[in-house]
């Protein structure tokens, strides 16, 4: 068996894979992902455009909310080109940079958003538990340093697995599982010992959403206590209805992720392309369904949008 040590001057080439058993089919089914992506970009987009435009959104709440968008838009970026590569042109080569490249940036926005719900979070905790001091907790300057802290925090999770994935040698057999990179799919090609960048992925992973997810948990168990104490029963629905967004945007991050691990894990009998759908479809989920939640729930943001549009026709 050849092996290809990626330290040489020519790093080895992999091959992406689009839907096993459904090869025929895969130009029918790349519409469906194009209109997710065009949904994911535009609504995030218009997301931040109108966050951008309207001193009343000039919030705390929104300037989270548009890291969210951020986020959603770097996630979607990330596997837009190789998957509709690979589904519209069968283009599923990929040499070994770029793909550390791609699986560098698809994890680390991944835990970014997950990092980003957690601020979020805490930024309804403060606005429901402690109203009075919440402008003055939540400042520019403290909001742009939470943004800082997860970026940093994303950048040193991430550096020690591309820097360790940079060392393996790989095999002949080079053909990846998904139609994007992903660093479980990517060590499992390695001929080398791997042991300890599995065990990286998995500090990583524990780090990131293994510490958001029980603290926002906890922030929505003293937020319910704190609402819970509110005497007026209008009040109470008031308080929860300001969180009804953050808790949806929670649930299509977190839901999909243990479901495609709970898959992984124990649907090994399901067909190869059930797998793979899953996993295309887990990505796209979020920068689809956020945008479109914060637009239909918060009444500020669809105002704002209205107001744009109606802006665009007045224009013609």
């Amino acid at each position: 068996m050849l092996i290809l040590n990626n330290t040489n001057s020519q790093p080895p080439t992999f091959l992406l894979t689009g839907i096993p058993g459904l090869r025929a089919a895969q130009v029918w089914i790349s519409i469906p992902f194009c209109l997710l992506y065009v949904i994911a970009l535009s609504g995030n987009s218009m997301i931040l455009l109108v966050i951008l435009r309207e001193h009343s959104l000039h919030e705390p709440m929104y300037y989270f909310l548009s890291m969210l968008s951020v986020t959603d838009l770097s996630l979607s970026l990330c596997t837009l080109s190789t998957t509709l590569g690979v589904l519209w042109f069968e283009a599923r080569e990929i040499n070994l940079n770029a793909c550390i490249a791609q699986m560098f940036f698809l994890h680390g926005f991944t835990f970014m958003e997950s990092g980003v719900l957690l601020a979020m979070a805490f930024d309804r905790f403060v606005a429901i538990c402690d109203p009075l001091r919440y402008t003055t907790i939540l400042t520019n300057a403290r909001i742009a340093q939470i943004g800082i802290i997860v970026l940093i925090r994303n950048v040193a999770v991430m550096l020690p697995v591309v820097l360790f994935v940079k060392r393996l040698s790989f095999c002949r057999s080079l053909v990846l599982s998904h139609s994007y990179c992903y660093h479980v799919d990517l060590i499992q090609l390695s001929c080398t010992d791997n042991r300890i960048n599995s065990i990286l992925g998995l500090f990583a992973l524990f780090s990131t959403t293994g510490f958001d997810c029980p603290c926002i948990l906890l922030s929505y168990v003293l937020i319910i206590r704190s609402v819970l104490s509110i005497a007026s029963s209008e009040e109470r629905q008031k308080a929860f209805n300001t969180c009804i967004s953050h808790i949806s945007a929670v649930a299509i991050f977190y839901i999909p992720l243990i479901s495609l691990s709970l898959v992984h894990r124990y649907g090994r009998s399901a067909p190869a392309f059930v797998h793979t759908i899953m996993a295309n479809v887990f990505l796209l989920i979020p920068p689809v369904l956020n945008p479109i939640i914060y637009s239909v729930k918060t009444k500020q943001i669809r105002k704002a949008i209205i107001k744009v549009f109606n802006q665009k026709q007045s224009r013609i």
